[in-house]
């Protein structure tokens, strides 16, 4: 038997950190929604709302003393305060103004904000596949060695698949071979089939040309014939997609989003980070870089752990606005800063859909701004709820499964401390989204022999590194500039910088901390 049985469906939960006071005339309300799913396979009791196939489960956010209004997922006054375009006094008193969550109506107070009624339980996956996609082009003979870490790699990826789960190898080079188990199928993870698998890669051998398409292309396909709720793609590369156009990756990512998740390394410093993060990015997956291929085995074994951790799938955040509101934007800020606002899909009158992935037993963080219309002092209202959805076992047509829901709200005043206050979270994960972007256009302008504005990113970049306490970053950023003085962000580009320090610092930019509390 392989490590890492499965564990029980987690359960969801739902924080809201906000200042929730604006001064008149003010619009934009600013929330950092952490999301939190946790095993609940003993847990019983309120909580999460269930699915079909959970003991006890509701099939909609709405009902007696939830804080959703008539239909799934609320409708017009729900818990909206006085004010705003519904009953009055729904929202329960002012919020304070230091993080401290927000509760909903009839919700019992505390940080977590659930939908009763369920068992606490979500829908617990109905299996797990695997393909694993390994760079057989000609450049993974050079050195020698880089082959056989990868061998190396694969097969201890190969021996973290639990058994039962779906799996296959994939040689990729100008088009895509499979390697294991062949003919278009995936295998089942038992002893024999993860030996089976290990031998077929000795056959992987270096040679031919990069079209990282066509394998991502093979990997839906053979994930597609699978009936598993979790499909998930680990991908290496050692070098640029040069035997396909941009547009042709491009499209081929449009194309298998949503479809699977999809973790992406580079190997050695031969590969565009664009690339890489480029691909994580759309399939919702990791990006990172293994300078070294002696290190692909160990990275290889947390991603395919990873991947055995993850119990529900294709997981939506779910924003709610009233009537003459906007949604600015809606972004992952922990463990990685990630805009998702332009990938939302209507979910229904004033609501709109965020990917989000899979999921297995972890917290993210993600940054809301709406904008509302003006009010005059003394009005509240509901500027936007914020809940977890996740597509029924019945498909199209089938309403979706709740898991855990939140409120964010704007109270209008006259008092200036109040409307001025920024909450500790929403002012954290703001400098994280600019240290991200500091970075990225620093390392930008030093490539192109800018060397005033890399300068002057670079050090704001080492300002903001460290204040947030972001160690990590300040370390990496250290490779690349003199820190002369870490308040003022002063700092000098060093003169030689090794190229893995330089594309390991442009591949991890936006990797956040979370909020020391």
């Amino acid at each position: 038997m392989a490590p890492f049985p499965p564990s029980p469906a987690p359960r969801f939960s739902v924080e809201v950190y906000q200042n929730e006071y604006l001064p008149v005339g003010g619009r934009e309300v600013n929330a950092i929604i952490t999301v939190t799913s946790a095993g609940g396979g003993t847990a019983e009791g309120p909580g999460a709302v269930g699915v079909p196939g959970a003991a006890a489960g509701l099939g909609t956010a709405g009902g007696p003393g939830t804080a959703a209004g008539p239909g799934p997922m609320g409708g017009p006054g729900a818990a909206a305060g006085s004010g705003a375009s519904g009953g009055s006094g729904a929202v329960e008193g002012p919020g304070a103004a230091g993080g401290t969550p927000i509760p909903g109506p009839a919700l019992a107070p505390g940080p977590r904000q659930d939908v009763p009624g369920g068992s606490g339980r979500c829908g617990a996956s109905s299996g797990a596949a695997v393909v694993i996609m390994v760079d057989c082009s000609g450049s993974m003979g050079y050195p020698p060695t880089k082959m056989r870490h990868a061998r190396d790699a694969t097969a201890a990826a190969i021996d973290t698949v639990r058994d039962g789960v779906a799996f296959a190898v994939v040689a990729g080079t100008h088009k895509a071979v499979e390697v294991f188990p062949g003919g278009g199928r995936l295998a089942t993870a038992d002893p024999l089939t993860r030996a089976r698998a290990k031998e077929a890669l000795r056959g992987l051998s270096p040679g031919g040309g990069t079209a990282i398409g066509s394998w991502l292309l093979l990997a839906d396909q053979l994930l597609g014939s699978a009936d598993a709720a979790i499909r998930h793609g680990i991908l290496l590369t050692d070098g640029r997609n040069e035997h396909e156009e941009p547009e042709r990756l491009r499209a081929v990512l449009d194309a298998c989003a949503g479809r699977f998740t999809c973790d992406a390394r580079g190997v050695g410093t031969d590969w565009e980070v664009e690339e890489v993060t480029g691909i994580a990015s759309a399939l919702l997956g990791t990006a990172d870089i293994v300078a070294d291929p002696a290190g692909l085995r160990a990275d290889f074994t947390r991603m395919a752990k990873a991947a055995m951790g993850k119990e529900i799938a294709d997981v939506s955040l779910r924003l709610w606005t009233p009537k003459g509101a906007e949604v600015v934007y809606v972004k992952q800020v922990a463990p990685t800063v990630e805009d998702l606002t332009a990938r939302r899909v209507e979910a229904g009158p004033r609501a709109g859909d965020y990917p989000t992935g899979s999921w297995g037993e972890e917290s993210r963080d993600y940054h809301v701004c709406v904008r509302v219309p003006a009010a005059e002092t003394g009005r509240e209202m509901l500027a936007a709820r914020i809940s977890l959805v996740q597509p029924p076992p019945g498909g199209v047509g089938s309403p979706p499964s709740p898991l855990a829901q939140g409120l964010v709200r704007a109270v209008w005043t006259d008092d200036l401390a109040a409307s001025t206050a920024m909450n500790p979270q929403v002012a954290h994960y703001t400098g994280q989204a600019e240290l991200a972007q500091a970075i990225q256009a620093g390392m930008n302008a030093r490539k192109s022999g800018n060397a005033e504005q890399a300068t002057a990113k670079l050090g704001r970049a080492v300002q903001l590194a460290t204040a947030s306490g972001n160690e990590d970053t300040a370390k990496l950023l250290a490779k690349v500039v003199d820190v002369v003085d870490v308040a003022a962000g002063t700092v000098r580009l060093k003169a030689k910088v090794a190229e893995a320090d330089e594309m390991t610092l442009e591949t991890r930019s936006t990797k956040t901390v979370r909020v020391k509390k």
